[in-house]
């Protein structure tokens, strides 16, 4: 029965209302398993019937549902094929009639259906899209433009490739001549329509997006379309870049217009080819910096502006890394650009201080050190920063004649004139670091003219210490500590580590938060010999009133989207807990309540990724350093609001509570599983598994499960659905790992006779997969399960158990499997404990294996040569690293993807820990099998090896 679009269209609006809206989405979910849901929405899309709130709704559905559910792992399409067609012809057409905000949405959409289908099963797109470029319909051109930039702005990032340059190559051919025409007519719709603000408007969207076209179609090799007419390119960019209108501006000096967009988009485009292709473009280069200065020395400082400022300064920026840069090599030069460039963008202004007072936390991001935000502070920094790697001596003398000039300024009267230190600390930063600052250990080398200590201590530590310093100078004293603090000695920060303890306690809410910044990266810094620089004893004895400070800090105003504003104070508090370890055991309570009491709030909306992500690591250090003392404690405090979170259908939050599951869980391994029977039974249904992102999690745990509880689940018959679970991942590229996790935790726990039955089915899957879709992590997987299973003879496995099986599904199909991959293989299996046990399986082969002795007397000489030479480097199985790794959140995608929670990574295990020195072993396990067997080994040697082989193998036997 197809979607219904009455029903359909009543249940995106109850989804609007909060009131409503978990149900709604309920009923939304029901609604996709029918045939034709996403054509449904795309109706409503596209009709102007439906109110514009609904209509957004069903696009945005629609943008949701097609990046889940259009390919699979392996590219194959989920969707039926007449469904497939009839999106991809009805899309583009809608894309080009329905408004902006509609656009938007559709064009992701788009994107993500090019990712896996353009452009060999979508080969008439871009004919699709030239076909409806029009000489001066702007709406329709708008709509065919965004299109194209939703799929060939996934090229910005990527690296080259063959394959990327045959699709950009496919587009260029057709794309390049339709978009220099439409750049002519585009510039003569706008000269002819002066007079016409609305007209003018609309072709100055075209414009824009012409221009972010540019980029997209320059960003990995020069078009030679565009080299051809580089002349023509250049000379109507320049126009744009210094082109104005009075019915282009805005009337509101915050908001940015038609115009600022424009021109920031000529910069990142002049930017591009400056670093890519100078050789070509170079000769047009001073006309831009002629303007860019021009520019630079009128703008007034609304906050309109900010972007454009900050693009004008990375263009220069760039020019400065050229051989154009000598024209800034001139003291009179040099004092124009400090005094009429650099000095206004970095001076605080009123919007600057009315930003620190009104949104605080808005403040702390765009001024972060590292942060990606288009400051004029930030872009001022970078320029001057250039022009000191090409000309260090002048430009730092130049910079700190201004220093001294803005101190003595704020010495006349500090009440009134702070600004003027604020800006000279911020010039100094400027001129002292070099390089960019890294997010693990701030600035790593300094300009060998100035001296930060000596700086420290006159102009900054008093900040530091005064109770009635002016805020933003306390900032800045803080963020100066936090900027430079690999440069300052472990002694320095002893001393200064309290100091910034104590401002967590202020009230203000940038200052606590700054203080929480630096206490965080203090915590994280090692000395040379990896030990903390501040002692643990002074964390650990001050972290009860620390970490309750900041739960407060955090829970002060109650709303979900509140409370997860600030991520800063979060990550403090997940580094204190990593920090302390087990130093945590005594609070380990009160720590619980408070997180718990924080998941209870923010599961009604789950609003900031990185918040989450703390919020989660924390918990998981928590879990790592104090559950295997207090299992019971942790297990009960933890079920209750994890099920409610899981059973609300919490996507957001589930992938990181599989992984704490499977940590409390771990952290008890003999415990029962009592309370977890019910989530056993939800994880076995299979439906969870869909989310991708909860696919490592899930095997994760369901293997922990398994280790606690196999006997019942095979009394309960729930063995079945495992192997059911085990037998989807193994079908696919990206699951096959989580698929020999699952069934290596079946084969360790599962009684033999239990497992008996299945196990021609479990080969037979892994045989298929070798054969018709073999990978090389497959391969290795194969290899260390075949290895896990011929070293369990004590289990009732063993070789002869393994071929015994091959046989039942083709006989004698194990002799090239393991001459062909197994053997020459084993070699390269890369993790230490899938060596270790490849030794043990050799070994235990060598001398009790009778279908060697007999079917493949061959192949006991062979296992031999193999087990020497892996030998030659016997594995040593890594000891437990306690070393927990910092993640980089801006490289962690957040999303429907799983992110892997580093406190509380699975540690690796050791199937034979009893075995410490394998060629003792070896020694003592060939010797005792030579006497069971009555001396049977040592006739095989003789009888069957040369004597290189004899010889190598005397010393163990």
């Amino acid at each position: 029965m197809a979607a219904d679009i009455p029903t359909l269209s009543k249940l995106l609006e109850a989804s609007l209302d909060p009131r409503q809206n978990k149900q709604a989405e309920k009923a939304i979910t029901e609604e996709q398993t029918k045939p034709n849901f996403s054509l449904s929405l795309l109706h409503i899309v596209a009709s102007d019937s439906f109110p514009a709130t609904i209509r957004l709704s069903s696009a945005l559905y629609f943008k949701n549902f097609v990046k889940r559910n259009w390919v699979d792992e392996d590219g194959n399409y989920k969707l039926p094929q007449d469904e497939v067609v009839a999106i991809k012809r009805e899309l583009i057409g809608l894309m080009v009639s329905v408004p902006a905000n509609l656009q938007a949405q559709l064009g992701e959409a788009i994107s993500a259906i090019a990712d896996s289908d353009f452009w060999e099963r979508w080969d008439t797109l871009v004919d699709d899209l030239i076909s409806r470029l029009t000489p001066d319909n702007s709406t329709v051109n708008n709509g065919v433009l965004r299109v194209a930039h939703s799929i060939f702005k996934r090229w910005r990032p990527l690296f080259r490739s063959d394959e990327l340059f045959t699709e950009i190559n496919h587009v260029l051919t057709k794309f390049s001549a339709p978009f220099l025409t439409l750049l002519q007519n585009t510039d003569a719709l706008i000269t002819s329509s002066q007079g016409n603000p609305q007209v003018l408007k609309e072709a100055f969207t075209t414009l824009d997006l012409l221009i972010k076209l540019f980029y997209d179609l320059s960003c990995q090799d020069l078009p030679p379309d565009f080299e051809d007419h580089i002349g023509a390119i250049s000379g109507l960019l320049h126009k744009y870049l210094v082109y104005d209108n009075p019915s282009l501006h805005t009337d509101d000096e915050t908001e940015s217009g038609p115009l600022e967009y424009v021109r920031a988009g000529i910069f990142e485009g002049l930017m591009l080819y400056i670093q890519k292709y100078e050789d070509v473009f170079g000769a047009q280069l001073p006309q831009f910096i002629e303007s860019t200065w021009g520019f630079l020395m009128s703008v007034g400082l609304e906050t309109k502006y900010d972007i454009l400022v900050s693009k004008a300064l990375q263009f220069l920026t760039a020019v400065a890394s050229t051989s154009h840069a000598e024209s800034f090599n001139n003291q009179d030069v040099l004092v124009q650009i400090i005094e009429k460039v650099i000095l206004p963008n970095l001076t605080l202004r009123e919007s600057d201080v009315e930003l620190f007072e009104d949104e605080p936390i808005e403040f702390i991001r765009r001024d972060l050190e590292g942060s990606d935000n288009d400051t004029r502070r930030r872009a001022a920094t970078n320029f001057l920063r250039q022009l000191m790697s090409r000309f260090e001596s002048l430009v730092t003398r130049t910079s700190q004649n201004y220093i001294e000039i803005y101190l003595q300024d704020y010495a006349k009267d500090t009440k009134k004139n702070w600004k003027s230190k604020d800006t000279a600390v911020y010039l100094f930063t400027a001129i002292a670091a070099k390089g960019t600052a890294t997010a693990a250990q701030g600035v790593l080398s300094v300009n060998e003219n100035v001296d930060i200590l000596d700086f420290f201590q006159k102009h900054i530590a008093a900040d530091l210490q005064a109770h009635d310093a002016e805020l933003i100078l306390k900032v800045d004293a803080i963020k100066y500590l936090y900027v430079f603090r690999s440069q300052l000695s472990p002694d320095l920060w002893r001393a200064a580590f309290p100091l910034l303890v104590n401002h967590l306690g202020n009230d203000n809410y940038v200052i606590h938060t700054y203080a929480a910044i630096a206490v965080e990266r203090v915590l994280f810094m090692t000395d040379s010999n990896r030990q903390p620089i501040i002692p643990k004893s002074d964390v650990v004895g001050a972290s009860r009133d620390l970490l309750t400070h900041l739960f407060k800090l955090i829970t002060k105003d109650s709303a979900p989207e509140k409370i997860q504003e600030n991520e800063f104070l979060m990550k403090c508090i997940m580094r204190v807990l990593i920090f302390i370890r087990d130093g945590s055991l005594p609070i380990a309570e009160t720590v619980l309540n408070n997180f718990v009491a924080i998941i209870k709030v923010i599961r009604h909306n789950p609003s900031n990724p990185r918040f989450q992500y703390y919020l989660f690591e924390g918990l998981g250090a928590l879990i790592r350093f104090g559950a295997p003392n207090y299992p019971q404690v942790f297990e009960t405090k933890l079920y209750e609001p994890f099920a409610t979170c899981l059973s609300e259908g919490i996507d957001e939050f589930s992938p990181y509570i599989f992984q704490l599951f499977s940590a409390l869980l771990e952290a008890n391994p003999s415990g029962d599983l009592t309370q977890y029977r019910d989530l056993l039974g939800v994880i076995i249904q299979g439906s969870v598994w869909e989310q991708r992102g909860n696919v490592p999690a899930l095997s994760r745990l369901l293997s922990a499960m398994i280790a606690r509880d196999a006997s019942h689940i095979v009394a309960s018959k729930q063995l079945e659905p495992v192997l059911g679970i085990f037998q989807k991942l193994v079908a696919t590229k990206a699951h096959e790992g989580y698929a020999f996790e699952l069934i290596e935790a079946v084969v360790t726990y599962t009684p033999i006779e239990a497992l008996q039955p299945y196990f021609v089915t479990i080969l037979q899957l892994m045989l298929q997969r070798l054969s018709s879709m073999k990978t090389e992590n497959f391969q290795q997987r194969f290899i260390a399960f075949y290895h896990f299973v011929s070293a369990r003879q004590d289990k009732g496995l063993g070789a002869d158990f393994f071929i015994n099986v091959t046989d039942q599904i083709q006989r004698d199909v194990f002799k090239p499997i393991y001459l062909t991959v197994i053997l020459p293989e084993t070699q390269k299996l890369a993790r230490p404990t899938d060596r270790k046990t490849a030794v043990v399986s050799f070994t235990k082969t060598l001398a009790d294996s009778q279908a060697f002795v007999d079917r493949y007397p061959k192949g006991w000489a062979l296992t031999a040569q193999r087990l020497l030479e892996l030998m030659i480097n016997p594995p040593v199985p890594a000891a437990a690293d306690d070393i927990i790794p910092d993640a980089d959140v801006d490289e962690l995608g957040f999303g429907v993807g799983f992110t892997q929670l580093n406190t509380c990574k699975k540690a690796p295990r050791d199937p034979f820990p009893e075995i410490t020195d394998v060629k003792e072993w070896i020694k003592h396990y060939l010797r005792d099998a030579n006497s069971r067997h009555n001396g049977r080994i040592v006739q095989i040697v003789q009888q069957r090896l040369d004597q290189q082989l004899q010889h190598a193998l005397a010393e163990y036997l």
